[in-house]
């Protein structure tokens, strides 16, 4: 049976989604004026993550300082991120998605996709069907989405990128050498600026450019791996599969960059356990134990440095997970001024087995197991921000509001 994938795309997600609350509120549409979403202009974290179109004919760019957008567009309106309202936004766009297809795949917070795949008789126009769910997500929930229409992910996807927004486009493999091999190298899916900069100094510039050109050629330039991968993308061929479930998460990590240099254990321990804090509670709930801890911090010049340990037992314990951290940041830091400290925590298992030390007290690990199993109790009846430890309650630290935007949904 042939394949037939919709790619669903929601435009400028961000700044959508604040706008639809706005209007609400009788506030002017972020997406009809100079606006953007992104941090405080005055903090050095504070960059551009997302922007309109009027926004973008003054030169703004996402990613890019808010201080410096600021000065392209002073009348530039900005608004900082809230984490939880994409959230709810997203799981109302994507049940919308979700009641037209048998199987639907969570691509990011913004974008699924449907694998639509013998749904002839349901729906027999493919692109009628996928303005029907453009139409209705834009009139239950105030936002437009664009839909991209193929026999597999990867052309799905691309045609989603064509013209924006409020659009639905198709990308079928008779269609590739008009819609596809004529666009930049750089529009390809998955091709990065270094692999693009290669391609370009040999010569291929455009996608058809990469798709006629010699197979082991492109292996030379950009390795074994990526140039096959890369050369049977610009061909059109995916065998990908939409998944309804999600890969298994291979870690949990943690980064937060701050507004004031830290140079001082006294600052940088209360981030530490926080960090740890979130991330086992996250763990837990997963019903799984890391055996593998990881510290990285970014100094003045933009330099990080990680050093990581393995653990002679698995553990979900917060308390040890955080002394790990500690020990390990001790162990590399040599006093320079920070502007960014992450956690994260690998070599997942949920092997429920542990080889206890004869030394080792016991009855402290089961206090601190029942500590956490309490904290996490509390939390998922009551909610992630009802309860903290005290060393931390006088702690003006908070990490990412995107982490503990995660902690809620795994809550729900």
């Amino acid at each position: 049976m042939k394949r037939l994938i919709f790619h669903v795309d929601v435009n400028s997600a961000f700044l959508s989604w604040e706008a639809v609350r706005r209007i609400k509120e009788g506030l002017p549409d972020l997406r009809e004026i100079p606006s953007c979403i992104g941090g405080d202009p005055q903090k050095r974290t504070g960059i551009v993550v997302a922007k309109s179109i009027p926004a973008k004919k003054y030169g703004i760019q996402t990613g890019e300082p808010m201080a410096m957008a600021l000065r392209k567009c002073p009348g530039l309106v900005t608004v900082p991120s809230d984490f939880e309202l994409y959230d709810k936004y997203s799981r109302s766009f994507k049940a919308i998605c979700a009641s037209y297809a048998p199987v639907m795949e969570s691509f990011s917070i913004d974008e699924v996709f449907l694998d639509m795949t013998g749904t002839s008789f349901i729906y027999p126009d493919p692109v009628a069907t996928a303005c029907e769910i453009k139409d209705n997500i834009h009139n239950e929930l105030g936002f437009t989405v664009n839909v991209g229409i193929s026999t597999n992910k990867l052309l799905a996807k691309m045609a989603s990128d064509f013209e924006k927004p409020d659009k639905v486009h198709t990308l079928f493999p008779d269609e590739i050498p008009v819609k596809m091999w004529p666009l930049p190298v750089r529009d390809l899916l998955f091709l990065g600026k270094s692999s693009e900069q290669k391609l370009i100094d040999a010569g291929i510039k455009t996608i058809g450019d990469l798709a006629h050109e010699n197979k082991s050629k492109i292996q030379q330039l950009l390795g074994d791996k990526a140039g096959q991968q890369l050369y049977q993308y610009s061909r059109g061929l995916d065998d990908s599969p939409v998944k309804s479930q999600p890969d298994e998460a291979k870690g949990f990590s943690v980064e937060t960059t701050f507004n004031d240099d830290i140079v001082s254990l006294e600052k940088i321990f209360p981030i530490l356990l926080e960090q740890c804090d979130v991330l086992a509670t996250r763990m837990r709930r997963k019903k799984k134990k890391c055996t593998c801890i990881s510290v990285t911090f970014r100094t003045l010049d933009f330099r990080n440095k990680s050093h990581q340990m393995k653990l002679a037992n698995a553990t979900d314990i917060t308390d040890e997970i955080y002394t790990d951290a500690r020990n390990l940041f001790q162990e590399s830091w040599k006093g320079q001024p920070l502007r960014l400290i992450g956690v994260s925590l690998t070599g997942l298992t949920d092997d429920s087995f542990e080889q206890l030390s004869f030394f080792e007290d016991t009855r402290e690990k089961e206090r601190r197991q029942k500590l956490d199993a309490a904290l996490d109790s509390i939390r998922i009846k009551f909610g992630n921000d009802k309860v903290t430890r005290a060393s931390l309650m006088n702690s003006n630290t908070r990490i990412g509001r995107k982490a503990r935007a995660q902690m809620e949904n795994e809550r729900e």
